[in-house]
């Protein structure tokens, strides 16, 4: 193989069998529980990288089931997302998600930056509710409930939150083991169409692991609950800030 014929062909590792396709990656019947509580300030600053600025010391816990995607397939996601603001603008910062499929988490951390862990999450409606759960090995770090369907939420709503840009903290190492990106990486989700969404009463569970630390921003009060249905495009990011430019 060439010089030339590797630069043609290289975008992901190995080179021969790359862990995951070429984008664009839609997603179909994508379901989401979000839980969004109170936590501790002080808790949440220590996590939450500048230049990103957190307005309420809030969280959003996330259990997602993605059974139909282009490119990473059939896979169930779960983490914790933090409301914050950026040069004027509202957001999220991802700071953590474990998922049960490997080319999500593969090309999610080469391409964007996500800070994806291998772990066993668990979307369903089990009779009257809608419950999430999250396994580590075979510790069980965070269980959320929420009435299934008791009321209608404001469709405009929904979808101006879902428009809003993300933001993540992307690390790729050098050879020597020191950091060779360490960027600030800003994305949104596009072509949303919205199928459902609803609220209802809710209840989240954090447990302490060492490895799965979602218990270090502690529920102090859960504040809503949504249970949302859409099909949307993730679209491809863009740095905002270079930590070693």
């Amino acid at each position: 193989m060439t010089e030339d014929e590797v630069r043609e062909r290289a975008y992901a590792m190995p080179l021969t069998s790359p862990a995951f396709p070429l984008g664009p990656y839609r997603f179909y019947h994508r379901e989401y529980l979000i839980i969004t509580y109170r936590t501790d300030p002080d808790r949440l600053r220590a996590v939450v990288p500048e230049p990103l600025r957190i307005d309420e010391p809030h969280v959003k816990f996330e259990f997602i089931r993605m059974a139909d995607s282009t490119g990473f397939g059939d896979y169930t996601e779960s983490g914790q997302v933090i409301p914050v603001g950026l040069g004027g603008r509202k957001g999220g910062y991802t700071l953590c998600m474990f998922l049960d499929d490997h080319p999500p988490i593969a090309g999610g951390r080469e391409l964007w930056g996500f800070p994806k862990k291998l772990a066993k999450p668990t979307l369903r409606a089990d009779v009257d509710t809608m419950v999430g759960t999250l396994d580590y090995g075979q510790v069980r770090v965070a269980t959320g409930t929420m009435g299934y369907k008791h009321k209608v939420a404001d469709g405009d709503a929904v979808l101006a939150s879902m428009r809003t840009p993300t933001w993540l903290l992307k690390i790729i190492p050098h050879v020597d083991g020191t950091a060779r990106i360490c960027e600030l990486v800003e994305y949104y989700l596009e072509d949303i169409e919205l199928k459902g969404a609803w609220t209802g009463p809710a209840s989240l569970e954090l447990a302490h692991h060492a490895l799965a630390p979602v218990a270090e921003l502690p529920v102090l009060e859960v504040l809503s609950a949504s249970h949302v249905i859409a099909d949307l495009t993730l679209g491809l990011g863009k740095v905002v800030h270079d930590y070693l430019g």
